[in-house]
Parts: C-alpha cells; structure tokens; sequence
C-alpha cells in the first residue's frame, strides 16, 4: 500500500493544523494506522494510532488531549487534528499502516511495515 501524507505547514503557537494520510494502491483496508514524528536530531516517535474499525485509538502521552486521529475507510484516509499546538510539536510527521491482520495498536516504528513520505510541521512561538 502506498501511503501520501499532507496537510503540514507553519503554524504559530496555539494553533491548529490537521493532516491527512491517503492510502491507495492495495484492494483491501490497511489495518492499524498511525501517525509518527521526527524532529531534527532526534529518533521517530508515536505520536497517534487507530484500529481498523476506528473504535480503538493511542497517543502519545505529550499529545494527548491536544490531537485526535481518525480515519474513514471508504476514502482510505486517515486525519490527525493537532489542536494547541507547540514548539516542540516541531518535526516531520509520518503516516505507517499495518497490512498484516491486527487488532492492536503498535507503538515503535518497526511494527509498521508500510510508509508514507512525511510532512512538515513548523510551529512558531
């Protein structure tokens, strides 16, 4: 499955952005998804994931409250709303999928096997 995230931008602090994630290229419906983030010099993140049926969700603790995933299957497409944004919300964020049966959320990057490109989230202060 090939995975196109967008949405990103420059934001000042306080503020909201929501990215998207589409999935195309695959019959059936990735299941687990995630969104992941890496700030210049630091390691990739979890940031947010959803379940297939989207009744289960995760965050990290340091966006809790703040984002919220969702997804909606018949578009393949995966949102994350980033409310209240920070400084250091600073990074590239990533969408992940698993194609492989799960009803699980993983949380380290080796656990999705399917990538997007990344998109740029700048938030001033």
């Amino acid at each position: 499955v090939q995975l196109q995230a967008s949405g990103g931008g420059l934001v000042q602090a306080g503020g909201s952005l929501r990215l998207s994630c589409a999935a195309s290229g695959r019959t059936s419906i990735p299941y687990t998804m995630g969104w992941f983030r890496q700030a210049p010099g630091k390691e990739r993140e979890f940031v947010a994931g959803i379940t297939r049926n989207g009744v289960s969700t995760s965050y990290a603790n340091s966006v809790k409250g703040r984002f919220t995933i969702s997804r909606d299957n018949a578009k393949n497409m995966m949102n994350l709303q980033m409310n209240s944004l920070r400084p250091e919300d600073t990074a590239v964020y990533y969408c992940a999928s698993k194609t492989a049966y799960t009803t699980v959320i993983g949380t380290t990057r080796g656990w999705y096997n399917s990538w997007g490109q990344g998109t740029l989230v700048t938030v001033s202060s």
